[in-house]
């Protein structure tokens, strides 16, 4: 049951997450792609951690510290989003998800 529970809040939050970092991109983050791979909640849904993929791959501490200042804009953003659904809204953690350059690298050392 705990597993359901949290896994459709990590969901919801991705989704609403998405869509708030695609709205964003076109004025705050200007020429920036953002994809929210991954999200994991805490078990009292008290904290989340947000995996990013950003591309250009140039910037990407520059941009994740701009994203992280942020943070408490994004945060009201995910609040009005998911007034319904959630009581509390997490606070959010953002990461770098690194999976793909991990990925890229193995290719090219297979090839």
């Amino acid at each position: 049951m705990q597993f359901t529970r949290s896994h459709k809040v990590s969901r919801l939050i991705q989704k609403d997450l998405s869509e708030i970092f695609l709205s964003e991109s076109k004025t705050n983050f200007k020429g920036l792609l953002i994809t929210v791979t991954h999200v994991f909640i805490s078990k009292d849904f008290s904290v989340a951690k947000v995996y990013l993929s950003l591309f250009p791959t140039k910037k990407k501490d520059a941009f994740l510290s701009t994203i992280n200042q942020r943070k408490k804009n994004i945060k009201v953003l995910l609040a009005q989003k998911t007034r319904n659904q959630l009581r509390k809204i997490p606070d959010l953690f953002f990461y770098i998800d690194n999976s793909m350059d991990h990925y890229e690298e193995v290719d090219s050392l297979l090839k």
